[in-house]
């Protein structure tokens, strides 16, 4: 086809969407929203609550070693215990208190002890905190709850009008915080709907349609819905923006701008409420929420443990792509029971690792960028119910995906940069629990390996002198290749995010197109700090 009748058919196929929603849009004013019953809930109880979360393993000495500190707010904030203690002081939904008793909540992590109370009375919040931390059900509880207290109104023929709204960076991301919605509002008359890139516009609108009072969305989609007049954000009350420092590192600070400030919402100065959380608070961060919050409370929130305390890290040393392969099967065929995560640089390499891992009795699947939706999502939900023991993933699985329990990850690829190797392995080790990873390395390895050793010893972890030399053996870096990300202002070094202060700048990326290790940024000073928690706390992490 013609690029001119690609375009047609693209515009035929947006006008027959838009005309099926207005058309949903009309029978719904009319005969109103489907009723759920019998069948429908027995199934969807067994679906959104039988699933996997992490659940055992939780170190409760590290939860009682974890630093919160708490800065700003309206001074009547007071953190919560239990979350049987949120449903008698706010006096929640019946339907909501019980969804949260399916969900196992019973004693808040500490983004949920401070966050929670302060979302409750109605101050904004700006979160720093790891994932792992409990941060979903952090907002997810006091938006469905305020959405309950101020009631559902029947739908209407106009655009969709939510009353919450979600912004994630990621569809992945976009699907996780909806399922976990769909068990907060379950049975309840709140109704979440996601909208994200990468999937069926028609089917998005179809769910849209019959209503939605909780939008999760990812910043491009619903701009997309914004500009064609199917969603206002005219009613909005609460927006949540969630990963924001990933959001900006992904250039979406524009399209969020977009939404938040030239399609009709709410400002802050009129009431709107405005939750954010990320891993790190650089400047750009702290311009984000000078621009959309008012009288926010601050609480930042220590890692339990960190990847790099609860992970036991080893290396093994590889000289061609056949010892790789080998060294991978020994790894697996000691621990065939255990889920594992295998990192891999290319696609192809993910393609072609599937087929030879379950030709070797293993059971595996795969996920790269070259994969449809449909086969990402089919491929996570094998690993999720364990159906596949082995994920071979490319780093589009490293942040934002719903995998609750690794017991191992295996860089059968170094990455480039330290930042990312160490989002890999944080995908084991969480909630207290004991991970493991390790890294085939080989000569091309060896400058991706040096970053790794600073980290290492940044962190008092054992270097032995085998790892010291795997990492000697590099000459000087390449002239060129993909560039390792330098420090920017506020702790955007590689070792901003997990390392580096989150107010006192990052360490500086490693390599990059021929250049050393750059600078990094200085930050913005810390602020004062007010007072020091040090909560004990445990609980199912979402």
């Amino acid at each position: 086809l013609s690029p001119e009748e690609i375009q047609q058919r693209s515009e035929a196929k947006r006008v027959r969407d838009d005309n099926m929603f207005w058309a949903q849009r009309k029978r719904m004013a009319s005969v109103g929203a489907p009723k759920r019953v019998g069948n429908y809930w027995s199934y969807e109880e067994k679906r959104l609550f039988q699933s996997s979360h992490v659940s055992k393993g939780i170190n409760f000495d590290k939860y009682d070693s974890i630093e919160v500190e708490t800065i700003g707010g309206q001074g009547h904030e007071q953190p919560i215990e239990s979350f049987a203690e949120v449903s008698e002081k706010y006096s929640l939904d019946e339907g909501l208190k019980a969804n949260l008793v399916r969900c196992g909540y019973d004693k808040p992590t500490p983004v949920q002890k401070y966050s929670i109370p302060a979302a409750m009375e109605g101050t904004d919040v700006m979160c720093t905190a790891q994932t792992g931390s409990g941060k979903t059900a952090a907002f997810l509880v006091p938006l469905v709850a305020t959405i309950l207290r101020e009631g559902v109104k029947p739908p209407d023929e106009g655009p969709v009008a939510p009353t919450c709204v979600v912004l994630a960076p990621a569809r992945e991301l976009c699907q996780q915080i909806t399922q976990e919605a769909k068990r907060v509002c379950f049975k309840t008359e709140a109704r979440a709907v996601a909208v994200y890139g990468g999937a069926d516009v028609g089917q998005q609108l179809r769910e849209l349609s019959e209503g939605c009072d909780l939008l999760i969305a990812t910043p491009g989609r619903l701009e997309d819905f914004l500009s064609r007049g199917l969603v206002t954000m005219e009613k909005v009350k609460h927006l949540t923006l969630d990963e924001a420092d990933r959001m900006l590192d992904m250039g979406f600070e524009p399209q969020i701008r977009e939404v938040v400030e030239k399609h009709d919402m709410p400002k802050s100065s009129d009431g709107r409420m405005t939750l954010m959380f990320s891993a790190t608070f650089p400047k750009e961060i702290q311009k984000l929420a000078q621009a959309f919050m008012r009288n926010y409370v601050w609480v930042g929130v220590g890692r339990v443990g960190g990847a790099v305390d609860s992970v036991t890290q080893s290396f093994v040393e590889v000289h061609n792509n056949n010892q790789k392969s080998d060294q991978l099967m020994n790894i697996l065929r000691q621990n065939p029971q255990d889920s594992t995560l295998v990192f891999v640089a290319m696609k192809r390499t993910a393609a072609a690792l599937e087929p030879q891992l379950n030709a070797s009795g293993f059971s595996a699947c795969t996920i790269h960028g070259d994969m449809e939706q449909p086969q990402r999502e089919a491929s996570l939900q094998k690993f999720r119910t364990s159906r596949a023991k082995i994920l071979v993933a490319t780093d589009v699985a490293a942040r934002g995906l719903d995998i609750p329990v690794v017991s191992h990850v295996i860089n059968h690829d170094l990455p480039e940069n330290v930042e990312d190797y160490v989002h890999r392995i944080g995908r084991t080790g969480r909630a207290g629990q004991k991970g493991y990873a390790v890294a085939l390395v080989s000569d091309r390895d060896a400058h991706a390996l040096r970053g790794i050793i600073e980290v290492m010893k940044r962190t008092n972890q054992e270097v032995t002198a085998d790892v010291e030399r795997m990492a000697s053996n590099a000459g000087p870096p390449p002239p060129s290749g993909r560039a390792c990300r330098g420090g920017k202002g506020g702790g955007k070094g590689s070792f901003g995010s997990s390392f580096g202060s989150s107010f006192g700048g990052g360490g500086g990326g490693f390599g990059g197109r021929g250049r050393s290790r750059s600078r990094g940024g200085g930050g913005a000073p810390p602020p004062p700090r007010l007072r020091v928690n040090r909560p004990a706390v445990a609980m199912v992490l979402q």
